[in-house]
């Protein structure tokens, strides 16, 4: 069984978002119709302009196959989550120009750990994409994959600060202009 994801644009980051679908989706097929000026290209997500880059962009993602495992206190709470296993095809599209870029993402593993004040601290490594926004640290748009490690906290209000990184980078968007 697959844990529910919740997608709140207003949570600052989407890594939470991506690193779930890296970690858990086993297969997402589009229609392949072709998208219209009204209407947003078929793909697995859509973020419009802004929110991931600059431009607008198509996700869609393929295959994977993650375990996770929840820990729990003695009342109950969730106070840890941990995914491990093998990482998804990655498609990006800059929906302006068509340019596309194809990853073939290897394994990660991700640890969530739930705070008492309500932040949120999470630990990648491995193959990890992450979407920062303008309201994150640093200032999004921002969409990167993360070869190696990366640890970053979502405070209460959905604010996400990249606390370390060690590692390479590939910079999507700039891959994608």
């Amino acid at each position: 069984m697959q844990p529910k994801t919740t997608y709140r644009r207003h949570s600052g980051v989407l890594s939470w978002i991506f690193v779930t679908l890296i970690l858990t989706w086993a297969a997402v097929l589009g229609s392949g119709s072709p998208a219209t000026a009204d209407e947003p290209p078929d793909c697995t997500f859509n973020l419009e302009a802004g929110v991931a880059c600059d431009f607008a962009l198509c996700v869609d993602v393929f295959g994977g196959n993650q375990v996770m495992k929840e820990f729990r206190d003695e009342n109950g709470n969730l106070v840890r989550l941990i995914s491990a296993g093998k990482g998804s095809v990655l498609s990006f599209t800059n929906v302006s120009t068509g340019a596309t870029l194809t990853l073939t993402t290897g394994g990660s593993v991700t640890q969530k750990t739930f705070n008492p004040d309500g932040s949120q601290t999470v630990t990648s490594t491995g193959h990890n994409v992450i979407i920062f926004f303008p309201t994150d640290v640093p200032a999004g748009p921002s969409t990167i994959l993360y070869l190696g490690r990366i640890v970053y906290t979502i405070d209460p209000n959905g604010v996400s600060t990249l606390q370390e990184r060690s590692g390479r980078t590939t910079d999507i968007c700039a891959a994608l202009e």
